[in-house]
């Protein structure tokens, strides 16, 4: 108690210090005014202002005071808890000055949340949107009767008179729908297909001003530019100027929107967008994605965040198109389940049909539609499965075939609200042949001509663009003006999961290839230290003559070719895991070189800003190295060795988030006898475990050293490895439960215990929690958590789904399984191995499909509040199988469950028993949780994968598959090219208190902060690297810190991106500093959580980010950099609201 009277006094003296300066310098303050010779009358206002100024003044000073009165408070009240809990008090943290506190976090310190910044997930979700996707799938029977010609729809009859006052206007859009890889490789779609198509639209386009073409994949459109004469180039730009052919969305790719991460699908954004305004000046308007299997609304954020009015989609579940249509909402304000009010909203329209290829396009009737596709022209290569050809088009029939054409036409128009019609003329990589635009073109403009020429059929038919067909909507709902925003219905909610026809659901696709759904997330989070990197690098060198060696050039070249790699593989059949075998390889060889590739980008930049000496910076050889190593596209990386020496040698570790971090660091070194030293050169306590030949054997080539790292914010730390004789190492114990224990001769450096399996449990514990482990399987049964000294039923188990023996199996895009799961039988019970250790224990188990680690932290702070769960799943061997891990809890969650959204957001999802079972499976990103009143239950996930709560208190994830056939999508082949593949997750279990009944109905939740943070690291985690050589080392600084602190615990460094110089391969000196508030929920005990931070309302002094750095200019802009304010001025204050994206435009000194 005595302490906090002391701050008492000592806030106080403060508080007196201050004001007495205050009047000191408002005294003062009346001589700083220039004097000016008074002419009388202007004596009051004169005096008026100077003493508003200084109330305005000591306004400002009274509140900066405040700031400083409440941090003390804070810091009192934090210090206070601390005295309380008997803990000494830790030095005080300071990476700048370099006195790093050799104490872990204290053990009890109150995360310091502002009261303010608790109330967004309150709110959230309170108001009501038009509609909303959980009621709509509520009330929908999800029955599936025979509408007729539009088989999933109904019959649509209209009234020929309805024209009358208000003629049809109808805009043909042709399009082809490149994909970059599928069933063949980005580069043979390219040679065979893609440059003809475009080759040809040059040349066809200019041939009649009234013809139009959309195109929307920059991936292949910037192969071709790079290829193109400059005359053809001119002509391009002619054809985009007079409107004749537009860019739509502008991304690299049209990606997947279930398994891709947003940090890839903003980057994949930027890239495209940033090549369109370099080489042809332009920004696209509207966004085209017809092909991706379901849809998110972190999509349309991103869009409207990018500067999009208007969006499109296609692959929605038929009753819910089927519904739409009958409610007339196929077009409709996408708003974000989370917005208070309107800002997110973007105008959406949605393909009424089965597909987008043109029997599905141009009305309801199939059959009749596929006559107007004339690229199946009798004694052409495709036709009509309707069994009725296409005719030609001349002067005898066209009467006849127009007014076919327009009954189509008007019956599709009955389903939406406006006058306005958009038919789409495109199928995948179409109009390869300059014979095929003939016959499309040629036809259609007879049929529009004919159509236009007969006033008595009301109906103006052109070919136009999707902007052509915006605009015109636009136009004729008045949505220029405010008031008649009520035309279009405001909709919130996703699309997932996307069934075609049937009971065919497309949830297969949210797990199938998961070896490079993994990949695909190691590859992002190196991209996004690399950027970082580069970045803070590239300052660096401008700073002095010798740096100017540094590679800013070829790396920047290489960060070039990782983003678009990445941004490939956000294709929708790319990270779905829908390619061919080969075109598998190609896009894993893409993401493995780019793996490489940035981390020498990494060791190039980490090599300048660690440097004491700057002017010693050599490139001749790479100074540091990565702790692992990969040895092919598709294995997993292992492990190297780092040989000691009595001579201390460097281990530099990267802390890629924007957090001050404790993080366990494990490396490989080739002695049992290590020492470790700090940044400050202070011994560190480790941890040795063995590094093992399969289950049993332990190797002695090298063991595993663990300690807890220190690291500032986007910092590195240098420590030092040493061989020491007089190691003062923890070696870990090991208890290895075998079926039949031979007695060996004991191990040379650990005590190895063997033992036979037992019905009595496998205990693990820490500060926080107990854990029990059945005796048999190894699998854990059982948490306690110690802070309420509750225990909670937490069964691991492992379970097989099959596939139906009905004519149509599970592929890749489709899971039809023959019923529930069947529990993984083992006749034998599996090795069990667990070890004992100061810094973790875990316990593994062997099955034969899966290797299966629970790891638990024995630190304190952030690492150890959650379970570290990893498997290791090989399934080749396997028919028809799909293996799930299913964890059942004794959780109350009532078919509820929550999964994110694209590491963005979080939806609410139902389970329920009307849909069949592969309905109930939906993708997860990075997280998936059950919650009751009292707790929730949070699965993170470092992988995209297909998760389901299928049981009350459960949560199961699908972790591989693997099927002998197609499943009749176009791919033309199962998924039998299965890797052995690491899963690596957290299990983070969280008391709740202060919820309602209620909410648990609300469309919108959110993650706490504790949650955020440990999807966070799990996401990114830090970087080892050592030293190359021995001798000839230059002195490096001890701990390289570019942050001033932390930044607040919801915000989000998502990247800081070197933007491209105007002209040439060359960076340019400003980058892309891309944020995310994180919504959160504050519900949740925040006490020992272990985070070291706190939050600001969003708001964030310029001046106060960087230490190492000045800012010299920091303005807002667009997500992906295509729009800056008008009036675009420095800011000096970041301010941001919750679930806010900003980029802004940074020039470092």
């Amino acid at each position: 108690m005595k302490l906090s009277r002391q701050f008492t006094v000592f806030g106080s003296a403060v508080f007196c210090v201050v004001i007495f300066s205050l009047y000191l310098m408002l005294d003062r303050g009346h001589f700083d005014h220039p004097k000016s010779p008074r002419r009388e009358g202007t004596f009051p206002k004169g005096q008026l202002s100077i003493l508003q100024e200084k109330i305005d003044h000591l306004e400002r000073l009274l509140a900066e005071n405040n700031e400083i009165i409440s941090n003390i408070r804070d810091s009192v009240i934090n210090l206070s808890e601390t005295v309380k809990d008997g803990q000494k008090n830790p030095e005080a943290v300071n990476f700048g000055q370099g006195s790093v506190s050799e104490l872990l976090p204290s053990a009890s310190v109150l995360l310091a949340v502002d009261s303010e910044d608790c109330l967004f997930a309150l709110k959230s979700g309170s108001h009501s949107s038009g509609v909303q996707m959980l009621d709509v799938y509520d009330i929908l029977p999800f029955d599936n009767p025979d509408g007729g010609v539009w088989k999933q729809g109904f019959d649509i009859t209209y009234n020929e008179n309805e024209w009358d006052n208000e003629p049809l206007q109808v805009f043909v859009v042709p399009h082809s729908h490149n994909d970059p890889g599928w069933l063949k490789t980005f580069d043979d779609y390219f040679r065979d297909q893609t440059q003809h198509i475009l080759n040809n639209m040059v040349i066809k386009l200019q041939e009649d001003k009234r013809r139009k073409f959309i195109w929307s994949e920059i991936s292949y459109f910037s192969k071709w530019w790079d290829g193109i004469d400059s005359q053809k180039k001119d002509a391009v730009k002619r054809l985009i100027k007079d409107g004749q052919f537009e860019i739509v969305t502008g991304g690299w790719v049209m990606p997947d929107e279930a398994s891709s991460h947003y940090f890839a699908l903003i980057d994949q954004l930027i890239e495209g967008h940033q090549w369109l305004e370099k080489n042809l000046g332009v920004k696209p308007k509207s966004a085209w994605a017809i092909d991706p299997f379901g849809h998110s609304p972190t999509m349309a954020y991103l869009l409207k965040r990018t500067g999009f009015s208007k969006m499109l989609i296609q692959r929605v579940h038929y009753s819910i198109k089927k519904h739409f249509a009958t409610q007339k909402t196929l077009e409709f304000f996408w708003r974000q389940n989370w917005d208070l009010g309107s800002s997110t909203d973007i105008l959406c329209h949605m393909m009424p049909f089965y597909s987008y290829d043109v029997p599905h396009t141009c009305g309801p009737d199939p059959k009749i539609c596929c006559q107007f596709d004339f690229k199946r022209l009798p004694g052409g290569r495709i036709s009509c499965p309707w069994r009725v050809p296409p005719e030609a088009i001349h002067a005898g029939n066209v009467q006849h075939r127009a007014w076919i054409i327009l009954d189509q036409y008007r019956k599709k128009s009955k389903l939406f609200r406006t006058k306005v019609l958009l038919a789409p003329l495109g199928d995948d990589f179409r109009y390869t042949e300059s014979s095929e635009w003939d016959q499309q073109y040629q036809n259609y403009q007879k049929l529009f001509d004919y159509m236009n020429s007969r006033p008595e059929w009301h109906v103006k038919a052109q070919f136009g663009t999707l902007s052509d067909y915006f605009e015109a909507l636009l136009k004729e709902s008045n949505l220029g003006e405010k008031s008649s925003n009520s035309l279009f219905p405001v909709l919130s909610g996703d699309f997932f999961t996307y069934a075609d026809r049937d009971h065919h659901y497309w949830s297969g696709y949210f797990t199938s290839r998961p070896f490079y759904k993994r990949l695909d997330r190691v590859l992002e989070s190196y991209i996004r230290a690399a950027e970082i990197l580069y970045s803070l690098a590239l300052v660096q060198s401008s700073k002095s003559e010798k740096m100017s060696v540094f590679l800013s050039v070829d790396n920047y070249k290489l960060l070039t070719e990782a983003r678009r790699n990445l941004g490939l593989f956000q294709h929708h059949d790319a990270i779905t895991g829908t390619a061919k075998d080969w075109v598998v390889v190609d896009y894993g060889t893409r993401l493995f070189h780019s793996i490489m590739n940035v981390k020498k980008v990494i060791i190039d930049s980490v090599h300048i800003l660690i440097l004491k000496d700057k002017s010693a910076y050599d490139t001749a050889t790479p100074l540091l190295k990565m702790d692992d190593v990969q040895a092919s596209q598709d294995s997993l990386p292992r492990k190297t060795v780092i040989k000691l020496t009595l001579q201390p040698r460097y281990l530099l570790i990267h802390n890629p988030t924007e957090q001050e971090r404790f993080s366990v660091v494990s490396v490989n070194v080739n002695s049992p006898r290590v020492k470790l030293l700090c940044p400050l050169g202070k011994p560190v306590t480790v941890q040795i475990s063995a590094v093992w030949d399969g289950a049993t054997t332990v190797s002695h080539e090298a063991y595993q050293m663990s300690f807890v790292a220190h690291l500032p914010p986007l910092g590195i730390g240098v420590y030092q490895l040493l061989e020491d004789e007089s190691s003062e190492a923890v070696l870990a114990d090991y208890n290895i439960y075998v079926r039949n224990s031979r007695q060996e001769k004991p191990d040379r450096v650990f005590k190895i215990k063997e033992m036979q399996h037992s019905v009595d449990n496998i205990i693990l514990e820490s500060a926080y929690m107990k854990l029990w482990f059945s005796g048999m399987s190894g699998l854990l049964e059982k948490i306690n958590t110690k802070e309420d000294g509750k225990s909670h039923q937490m069964k691991v188990e492992f379970a097989w789904y099959g596939t139906t023996s009905n004519r149509d199996k599970s592929g890749a895009y489709l899971f039809l399984p023959d019923g529930d799961a069947k529990p993984y039988i083992f006749t034998d019970p599996p090795t069990i191995r667990v070890a004992h250790g100061t810094i973790f224990s875990e316990v593994v188990c062997f099955f034969h499909h899966v290797t299966h680690t629970i790891r638990l932290y024995k630190v304190q702070g952030l690492e150890a509040q959650s379970l570290e769960v990893s498997n290791i799943v090989d399934i080749r061997g396997e028919y028809n199988r799909e293996l799930a891990m299913r964890i059942s809890s004794d959780i109350n969650s009532q078919n509820r469950f929550y999964t994110d959204l694209n590491g963005y957001q979080i939806q609410p999802r139902l389970t329920m028993s009307k849909l069949p079972l592969q309905a109930n499976i939906y993708p997860m990103t990075t997280m998936a949780y059950i919650q009751d009143v009292g707790v929730r239950l949070t699965l993170h996930s470092a992988q995209s994968l297909g998760v389901a709560s299928l049981k009350n208190g459960q949560l199961e994830v699908i972790m591989d598959r693997r099927l002998m056939q197609d499943d009749n999508r176009g791919l033309g082949q199962g998924v039998q090219d299965n890797k052995i593949t690491a899963n690596v997750f957290r299990l983070l279990l969280e008391r709740r208190h202060g919820t309602d009944v209620n909410e648990e109905k609300a469309p919108v939740s959110f993650p706490s902060l504790l949650s955020h943070m440990t999807s966070l690291f799990l996401n990114h985690p830090v970087i080892p690297m050592t030293t190359n050589a021995y001798s000839g080392v230059p002195e490096l600084i001890n701990i390289f810190s570019p942050l001033m602190s932390s930044m607040p615990c919801d915000m989000h460094i998502v990247n800081m991106r070197t933007i491209q110089a105007k002209v040439d391969t060359k960076p340019s000196d400003e980058a892309a500093l891309i944020l995310h508030r994180k919504g959160f929920d504050c519900r949740f005990s925040n006490r020992d959580t272990g985070l070291l931070c706190s939050t600001t309302q969003g708001k964030i002094k310029v001046h106060k980010l960087f230490s190492k750095f000045r800012v010299e200019s920091l303005t807002p802009t667009s997500l992906s950099l295509m729009y800056s304010p008008p009036d675009v001025q420095n800011i000096s204050e970041i301010n941001m609201s919750s679930m806010e994206i900003n980029t802004f435009r940074i020039r470092l000194r």
